[in-house]
């Protein structure tokens, strides 16, 4: 005899809330030839339409909830010759205030950390009987074991360094047979990966982050699954994937779809193409996937009370349905940020793919996306400090990034960085410089939009992307109990800090708890001017706000600057403190900059 087990399977959102902005809720039923049954609902909830594919194993029930209560009701089942079942499902009362929730913006420090290679604070749930892949912290592109508790265990040190905002990888379940550890070919996208943690885990972890006043912002994946994902082993309908009749990986060109001259292929094969052979591309055309992804995202901000959004891939979507998916969980959340993955190194081209840009808008396009990743400035700074050159590059590079700035209908939501968990170690690219490093540093945390910093830079860590990106996400000293040393701590402590890692962390969490409490930097005016002998300056200013002078000296030599050409930044101060160096400056005449140093002054 069949039981309810063996019918019905899942039911997806598992819960929902009453008092949404989303009006119509899409419910998905799992279960051998759900299909085949006729369903009600018990009163107060209203069937609006029941959709049936190909495949008899899905039930898609579609309800009016524009006026539930909180409450559990009931789904009855019915189907000729069998016994009728039902089933309880919920909706949960909304807590207060939840969509006029505040978001992150350019006042905030990111810190990016892949869960797997941070902290280990559960070893039992290294491995678990029901994922295929297994701890082997040998294999450099292996899983290590680090866990959600290992994150919230550190989360004093990353407050005391000056974050303000933690972006993990994803933490959605991966059960792949290899790679699994960086989380983006997800097998369930609403369940956390039981090798690190489980939904109580995350969900305390915003709330102890919320305890120290930081913020979460989740890592989403709209273009692609993993290929193991559970619906796509028994997909709901041909056309749920974007289908070929051979593998064919995309393209990689996203400038073929904003060019007007590019060839209907080229664009296919760009937007419809598979990231890689395990991770299927979703076909967003489908209004049922669309669907699906706009309420699992909805389904994450409320569950675990996030804080924002960065969308792995954006540019890989199908572009107009990426723009409906931003726009529901928008008027859901109207103060909600959202940052997007695009990986475009032409200030123009990237442009195009911020919120309200004019660029967009002479190509009829505004994606609605509120900010957008910074590789012109990335790239710029890891050129300029590659330390492979054979002598110091000039700083005109920086300087051209933020000429480019009219290109933007708001350069404050640009994400700027030194490195990120795709692209090389900064601290390898400069040869473990620290003078590089606190040049570049400076810089990404005084101009403007929003600073992210990868896990590990702080205090020098290095790793090369030639050898894999397993070497760029190596575990964080002290997050196992097998380590030696332990970063975490500071040099005082049994094996805290060594010289070097400290000689890192000090400067960073120096620039960065200073940054916190700067609103000029945070949300002021830029003004530069024209990079010469490897000396760059500019300023941020507000009204009635202290302005802030940087001077970033890229030279081997002393400087002396004749301040006279700075009179328009200046606006009158003649003394101001270096906030690096704690000592007050004579800006009266001229300065003399020592070779290798960003200052950073508040005038007086």
């Amino acid at each position: 005899m069949k039981t309810l087990k063996t019918i019905l399977k899942r039911v997806e959102p598992p819960h929902w809330w009453a008092g949404m902005g989303l009006k119509k809720l899409q419910l998905l039923f799992y279960g051998n030839n759900i299909s085949e049954y006729n369903i009600t609902c018990s009163s107060g909830l209203k069937i609006l339409q029941v959709s049936q594919t190909e495949n008899s194993n899905y039930l898609f029930v579609t309800l009016d909830a524009s006026e539930i209560e909180g409450g559990t009701y009931s789904f009855t089942f019915q189907k000729e010759n069998f016994p009728d079942f039902t089933i309880p499902y919920e909706f949960k009362e909304r807590s207060g205030n939840s969509a006029n929730r505040t978001s992150f913006d350019s006042s905030d420090v990111f810190y990016l950390l892949m869960p797997d290679r941070f902290a280990n604070a559960n070893p039992r749930i290294n491995s678990v009987k029901q994922l295929i892949e297994k701890v082997n912290p040998n294999d450099l592109h292996g899983r290590h074991g680090g866990d959600i508790q290992g994150i919230i265990n550190n989360l004093d040190y990353l407050k005391d360094l000056g974050i303000t905002t933690l972006w993990s990888t994803p933490l959605c379940e991966n059960n792949s047979s290899t790679g699994s550890y960086h989380g983006y070919a997800q097998t369930d996208v609403y369940n956390i990966d039981a090798r690190l943690g489980s939904l109580a885990d995350y969900k305390n972890l915003s709330k102890e982050l919320h305890k120290r006043g930081m913020k979460l912002v989740i890592d989403y994946v709209t273009n692609h699954w993993g290929s193991e994902h559970w619906l796509i082993k028994d997909l709901p309908c041909k056309d749920w994937l974007n289908q070929w009749k051979h593998f064919t990986n995309t393209i990689h060109k996203t400038t073929s779809l904003f060019d007007t001259n590019a060839s209907v292929f080229d664009k296919d094969q760009h937007e419809k193409g598979w990231f890689v052979s395990t991770m299927p591309d979703l076909n967003q055309r489908n209004p049922l996937v669309l669907n699906y992804l706009i309420q699992n995202a909805i389904w994450w901000i409320e569950e675990v009370n996030l804080d924002g959004i960065r969308v792995d891939t954006f540019t890989y979507n199908y572009k107009e349905a990426a723009v409906k998916w931003l726009e529901a969980i928008q008027n859901e959340y109207p103060n909600l940020n959202i940052i997007g993955e695009v990986w475009l190194h032409n200030s123009a081209q990237l442009a195009y793919w911020q919120k309200d840009s004019k660029i967009g808008e002479m190509a009829s396009y505004n994606s609605q996306l509120p900010c957008v990743t910074d590789f012109p400035l990335h790239n710029a700074l890891q050129d300029i400090f590659y330390s492979k050159h054979r002598k110091l590059k000039d700083l005109e590079s920086l300087y051209e990034t933020f000429v480019n700035d009219f290109f933007y209908p708001n350069p404050q939501g640009l994400m700027r960085f030194l490195e990120n968990h795709d692209t090389q170690r900064f601290n390898t690219q400069c040869g473990g410089d620290l003078d590089a490093y606190k040049i570049a540093l400076t810089v990404i945390c005084t101009v403007r939009g929003i600073p992210q910093l990868y896990y590990g830079s702080e205090i020098g860590m290095q790793g090369d992307k030639n050898n894999g990106d397993g070497d760029i996400r190596h575990e964080f000293p002290g997050g196992w109990a097998k380590h030696k040393q332990n970063a975490f701590l500071p040099p005082t402590a049994n094996k805290g800090r060594n010289v070097y890692q400290e000689s890192f962390h000090a400067f960073t969490k120096k620039l960065l708890n200073w940054r916190k409490d700067n609103r000029t930097v945070h949300y002021g005016n830029f003004l530069h001017f024209v990079s010469v002998d490897h000396v760059y300056v500019y300023f941020r200013y507000l009204d009635e706000e202290k302005r802030v002078m940087v001077i970033i000296n890229n030279s081997k030599t002393k400087k002396i600057l004749a301040l006279k050409k700075f009179a328009e930044g200046l606006n009158g101060s003649k003394t101001g403190n270096e906030i690096l160096s704690d000592q007050v400056l004579d800006l009266s005449t001229e300065l003399s900059m020592p070779a290798r140093t960003p200052y950073i002054i508040e005038l007086t």
